[in-house]
């Protein structure tokens, strides 16, 4: 078992470029199946994740080959419709495949989606929307089985913009006869770069980015080339990390709008934020003063920002409150950080931080992917060694984290348990 063994107290100075965002590469691989053909998808983050669902569209019958950031998806040869029930349940993000194999081959079998344990995040959405597109969806001994050879367009009313939702039915959508049009969508960035990679492919689709997104769909795609947008969560964690640290880092390959909820809060906290240029620069000298964080969906604060948020606000002077709008149990962090010396008290959905003028390093396990790496910034600036167990979440979302940060003036390890 992988374990990261940091020792606190470094200021963090230099440059980080920012990988390929997770969240736009995974649905956009699954988004290949749609046509016959070879796609390849540069900026691809080498993820747990990503290897994952590379693995999940061999076995289906693609040839896959990745390399240094770049994916090539040779789908001609798709045959199976059924995803391994253990790949499923690893990651979560497979539930896109149900749209993209029912747009290529109008079935497809799947058993209940896996990923972090941050919550109920039931995928109703996704069936209702599918089904209101002309799907059959039975349901038998844990998998559902989704039949739709000729589906047709329809009005999809989402009762919460839900990303996954929203991206899969404008997988499903592209190949329907007729117009689908979604509202109440979700505006996320990464589902308009799925909307980019579709419309690269034929598909005729607008209004990603706003609340409504119409689809028309086509009789058939072809294969094309993408760049991924960078992960504005990568970018959001080492902007804390600057202000944590009271370094100084500059950020290349991130999009600033993208990240404007975390500058406006680390302004607020006292950091400095420079977003003119290409890149964005995270400077900070002393304590970080205490502000309130509300979660919401975009262009609101980000859920995946939360928990290294709280990390930050635990060593910030006053006190701080984060209520968490989106997953109703994603406060697993905060024992964890309670081990390190943070004051937290949690009500309902509701976390109440009492910011520690410095947290101590202590052994902690990682319960998710974003509250591992919250248990990474606070070790990074916490006096002593801290050490984290269960990592094998953080690899699922951060590409290279250890050597970034080592690059940058942290001491941190990846050590084996013998």
């Amino acid at each position: 078992m992988e374990k990261f063994l940091i020792a606190g107290g470094a200021e963090l100075r230099g440059t980080v470029r920012i990988a390929g965002a997770k969240n736009a590469t995974l649905p956009i691989m699954a988004a290949s199946l749609l046509c016959p053909g070879i796609c390849t998808i540069y900026d691809v983050p080498d993820l747990r994740d990503v290897r994952v669902m590379c693995e999940i569209l061999t076995l289906m019958g693609a040839k896959v080959e990745y390399k240094d950031g770049t994916c090539q998806l040779d789908t001609r040869n798709i045959s199976s419709a059924e995803v391994p029930e253990n790949l499923m349940r690893e990651m979560r993000s497979s539930v896109f495949l149900m749209g993209a194999l029912l747009g290529r081959l109008g079935r497809v079998k799947v058993s209940y989606p896996g990923g972090c344990a941050i919550g109920p995040r039931p995928i109703d959405l996704h069936l209702k929307g599918l089904a209101a597109l002309g799907t059959r969806i039975s349901e038998r001994h844990g998998y559902m089985l989704a039949e739709g050879r000729e589906l047709r367009g329809s009005d999809v009313h989402l009762d919460f913009p839900s990303v996954g939702a929203t991206e899969n039915i404008m997988m499903a959508a592209v190949r329907a006869r007729g117009v689908t049009l979604i509202r109440n969508a979700a505006k996320e960035p990464e589902v308009v770069d799925l909307q980019n990679f579709l419309n690269k492919m034929g598909a005729r689709i607008r209004g990603a980015g706003t609340d409504t997104i119409k689809i028309e769909g086509v009789p058939s795609l072809g294969p094309t080339t993408h760049s991924v947008i960078p992960d504005r969560i990568e970018a959001g964690t080492f902007m804390v990390a600057a202000a944590m640290t009271k370094g100084d880092i500059y950020l290349e390959n991130v999009i600033a709008e993208h990240v404007e909820p975390v500058t406006a809060k680390l302004r607020e906290a006292g950091a400095e934020v420079d977003t003119k240029g290409e890149g964005i620069r995270v400077t900070a000298s002393g304590r970080l003063q205490a502000v309130d964080v509300k979660t919401l969906p975009y262009p609101g604060y980000p859920t995946d920002m939360q928990p290294q948020t709280m990390a930050m606000l635990s060593g910030a002077e006053g006190t701080s409150v984060i209520i968490e709008n989106i997953f109703a149990n994603r406060f697993k962090h905060v024992d964890e950080l309670r081990r390190m010396g943070a004051q937290i008290k949690i009500e309902g959905r509701a976390a109440v931080i009492r910011g520690v003028e410095r947290l101590s390093g202590a052994f902690v396990e990682a319960s998710d992917l974003r509250a591992g790496v919250a248990l990474v910034l606070a070790g990074l600036a916490a006096e002593g060694e801290t050490v984290i167990d269960n990592i094998y979440h953080i690899d699922r979302g951060y590409d290279s984290l250890e050597k970034k940060l080592k690059g940058i003036g942290a001491k941190i390890e990846r050590i084996t348990d013998r």
